[in-house]
């Protein structure tokens, strides 16, 4: 592993609005930075029928399925959501592994494909460690949460965000650490140009209309790299 991809125009926002299946293929396609086009031509089939697959209910033949799981570099049972309700990391370790610094360039453009990370918070329980939707906006790494929640009491404190990715195939992956000081974000038009930059709204749902703002004082990273 070493930089990411970059995704091209055209691999940046998938739809997947035909189904469970379509919404894996076009999440797959977009992590790999992929167009339809070249997935097609990766598979032996025809731009026009990956779109079809993301788009539409479709039920493809395996042989198919196993042909396009060939070109996004993952398996029939990863697109069918086999596994996801156990954690990751299920897997062997890898010969000859090797623990690797990541430099700040590295850090910033993993951190930046926003997503879902982990925020740790000290409430009057004890330390938690709770995951977000998350995007950077300005170098910073902002979330949004609710009033009465324990992530809400990360304001005006210092903080550690973890984000994280697992290639199971490979047994290998990285981390990126941001430690920095966490502060509401209450003035009108501040609030109003992160909602309109946020890549998503909450996964939850509900009312979630607190920002929290997380400008980072280190930015550290780790990768597993096997051989």
């Amino acid at each position: 592993m070493s930089e990411p991809p970059r995704p091209s125009p055209a691999a940046r926002q998938p739809t997947g609005d035909g189904g469970d299946l379509g919404r894996r293929i076009a999440l797959r396609r977009a992590q790999l930075g992929l167009s339809q086009e070249e997935v097609a031509a990766r598979a032996g089939s025809s731009p026009g029928y990956v779109r079809y697959l993301e788009e539409s209910a479709a039920d493809p033949s395996f042989g198919t399925l196993l042909r396009i799981a060939a070109a996004l570099e993952t398996t029939t049972a990863a697109l069918h959501g086999c596994g996801t309700d156990q954690p990751p990391g299920l897997g062997r370790a890898g010969h000859h592994p090797r623990l690797l610094e990541l430099d700040l360039t590295e850090c910033r453009a993993r951190l930046a494909a926003h997503g879902v990370g982990r925020i740790s918070v000290s409430t009057s329980r004890g330390p938690v460690i709770l995951p977000v939707n998350y995007s950077v906006i300005d170098d910073a790494v902002v979330f949004r949460t609710a009033p009465d929640t324990a992530t809400a009491a990360a304001g005006g404190t210092e903080v550690a965000f973890e984000v994280d990715h697992l290639d199971e195939a490979l047994s290998q992956g990285w981390s990126v650490l941001v430690v920095g000081r966490a502060q509401q974000v209450t003035e009108p038009a501040a609030v109003r140009e992160l909602a309109d930059k946020a890549f998503t709204t909450p996964w939850p749902g509900g009312s979630r209309d607190l920002w929290l703002r997380l400008e980072p004082t280190s930015i550290t990273g780790r990768r597993i790299q096997v051989d």
